[in-house]
């Protein structure tokens, strides 16, 4: 797997220079075609029968070895919208989404079975655009001008397509979605950026905005998209220190007012989101709810904690600790490459001081999901919420081709590895979920 003139990476490179999209495209292909050989050959229905009893006779086996865990609360929603309380932990904006496509490819959208077969096609079809879509996030931050950029690029994009998340990636969840919108903000953030450095001021506010609007959605789809505004807190702080440094001017002005407006548009997502549930339970009712009177009311907050035990260091208990062994080489890794953009590791090749401020700032929001993953979050679920998270398979990248590490190719079969071992759990509705 070395990284040199005459190693494989370098061929496949070389090889997949002139048409980079067909040739992701037909890796992704491939790898989705062997995880549903994987999942299609567990046993059905697996220690759980709930799928059978609410697909009935409509859904074709298929399909239904791809529901699975969260992905029913995903699907019920879609179909009859939210009617549980402990509903409001899964994005009402994914179920939408599903629900809307359904409605538009067949007049028996409300069957679970054509609920289902949606959910199925949106998870392929938006993995198939993160890939293509973290290509070019990859071009934006990384550069395109060497070879050595390009091998970079596109390695990157291939270690999406065998990302951890693994069947989390074919199945109606969100993780898919969320990956593809994320990295699309991140792509428009990049812009942003690059404009400023240039002196596009228009382009660079425009960008702003556009990213500001795509982090809000990421975030309606899933809750940890809010981390994405640390990157408009991070140009803010940056902007002050401008003001005590040289003052007010035309330009200073003109910078905060974007960045707040890119930010606020996020925050307001959020808001909006809670706002909902608090009409739905708070007024809109004789008997509100306990998280009603709480000083900072919110649903997700109130739902997470009471229903699904989600709280500081509560998932720290003896019985717990081999999914913290699970989650822990994806917790090294994002925390290893979070380390490697602040202290300016990567790609040290080719200095370049946009790509730098990138990198630093993007590896905040990184950083604050694999804190929380660790003390908070079911720590498990870090092998599924990293795949929309680029920085880290950038990492991966660079030690292939920067540093032709030995521990490049042994985290790629890892990787590998374990995504195949998971599609057979997954689809015997085995943990870990």
């Amino acid at each position: 797997m070395a990284a040199g003139p005459d190693g494989p990476i370098s061929r496949w490179s070389r090889s997949c220079q002139l048409q980079p999209a067909p040739s992701l495209a037909l890796f992704y292909a491939a790898w989705k075609a062997l995880l549903a050989l994987v999942v299609l050959g567990c046993p059905a229905p697996g220690y759980d029968t709930s799928i059978t009893v609410l697909t009935g006779t409509h859904a074709a086996p298929a399909i239904s070895k791809f529901i699975r865990w969260d992905s029913i609360y995903f699907l019920q929603a879609a179909q009859r919208g939210y009617v549980y309380e402990q509903e409001w932990a899964f994005s009402y904006t994914y179920s939408s989404l599903v629900r809307w496509l359904a409605s538009a490819a067949t007049t028996k959208a409300r069957h679970f079975a054509a609920i289902a077969v949606t959910g199925v096609a949106v998870s392929h079809v938006s993995h198939a655009l993160s890939v293509l879509i973290l290509w070019w996030l990859s071009r934006t931050v990384l550069g395109s001008e060497t070879a050595s950029q390009r091998t970079w690029c596109l390695v990157s994009a291939a270690l999406h397509v065998i990302s951890p998340a693994g069947a989390f990636l074919s199945a109606p969840y969100s993780e898919p979605v969320f990956a593809c919108v994320h990295f699309l903000g991140l792509s428009l953030y990049a812009m942003a950026l690059r404009a400023d450095h240039a002196g596009h001021w228009a382009r660079r506010d425009a960008s702003w905005v556009a990213a500001g609007i795509a982090f809000a959605l990421a975030t309606l789809i899933r809750s940890n998209g809010i981390l994405s505004g640390c990157l408009f807190a991070y140009d803010a702080i940056e902007a002050a220190r401008e003001l005590l440094s040289h003052g007010l001017s035309v330009a200073l002005v003109r910078r905060m007012l974007f960045i707040g407006l890119g930010g606020g548009i996020i925050a307001l997502a959020m808001f909006g989101a809670q706002f909902a549930g608090y009409l739905s339970y708070c007024t809109a009712t004789d008997s509100p709810r306990p998280w009603c009177q709480q000083l900072v009311p919110s649903i997700y907050n109130w739902v997470q904690s009471h229903y699904w035990n989600v709280g500081f260091l509560r998932y720290w208990t003896l019985s717990n600790l081999p999914l913290f062994l699970l989650a822990a080489p994806m917790l090294a890794l994002l925390a290893a490459s979070s380390l490697s953009a602040w202290q300016h590791r990567l790609g040290t090749n080719q200095p370049d001081p946009v790509r730098r401020a990138l990198l630093t700032r993007i590896a905040i929001p990184q950083a604050l999901l694999a804190f929380l993953a660790l003390t908070t979050y079911h720590v498990q679920t870090i092998n599924r919420i990293s795949s929309g998270y680029p920085l880290w398979y950038w990492y991966v990248a660079s030690l292939g081709i920067e540093f032709n590490s030995r521990i490049f190719p042994r985290v790629v079969q890892g990787m590998a590895i374990y995504g195949l071992v998971q599609a057979a759990l997954f689809g015997s509705f085995l943990p870990p979920a």
